[in-house]
């Protein structure tokens, strides 16, 4: 953990700022102002890049990735500039749960992958190509996102402290579980085979 400078109180202000954008449920923008419908009726339901990509729209999917990875990035790195790391910290674990649960859509987001490494981007940017490295690897040989994801993020931990971020382990280790929280479903599928691979021809 990072030496606490920023006050308690101006910690809280960075936290709900941050928890607003992240809130931002950007799959649902882009599936609807490209005429894809309500992202909430599609696939999993899932308002995250994965979800988008299965309507065959690849454009979209990444946009919405890339915006969800943005939303977590400029938070922290905001916060970063104006307070420290203290700050920045906080604003990425709030930008973190605003994806998770946003205040717009009553509480119903999206998994995080992609905030997930937005955030890393702008904290540390050596585990977020460790963290993509792997999750290309893994997906690669599986084609299954949901493992790709928790695999990927289940080694930043470890990168953290590999690459010298000693005192942004911890947070990695609590979006980490996190993320295996909202996976739980596909964790379950995974067990018993029954998780969807993407088709090598989409």
């Amino acid at each position: 953990m990072p030496e606490l400078l920023t006050p308690l109180w101006l910690l809280g202000v960075v936290g709900l700022v941050a928890y607003m954008i992240g809130s931002i449920p950007f799959g649902v923008v882009v599936a609807r102002v490209m005429g894809l419908g309500d992202l909430r009726a599609i696939g999993s339901g899932n308002i995250g890049a994965t979800n988008v990509m299965r309507t065959g729209n690849k454009a979209a999917g990444v946009l919405t990735f890339v915006l969800d990875a943005g939303k977590g990035a400029i938070a922290a790195l905001v916060a970063w500039a104006l307070l420290g790391e203290d700050a920045a910290q906080a604003a990425a674990l709030a930008a973190f749960l605003g994806h998770l649960y946003p205040v717009y859509l009553g509480f119903r987001g999206g998994k995080g992958v992609a905030t997930f490494i937005g955030t890393a981007l702008a904290l540390a940017w050596p585990v977020a190509l460790g963290v993509c490295a792997i999750w290309a690897l893994v997906f690669k040989l599986g084609r299954i996102s949901s493992l790709a994801a928790l695999v990927a993020s289940a080694f930043s931990p470890m990168l953290a402290l590999v690459f010298g971020y000693q005192s942004m382990a911890a947070l990695f280790g609590v979006l980490t579980a996190m993320i295996f929280y909202k996976h739980i479903e596909n964790i379950r599928r995974l067990l018993t085979g029954t998780e969807a691979r993407f088709d090598k021809k989409r």
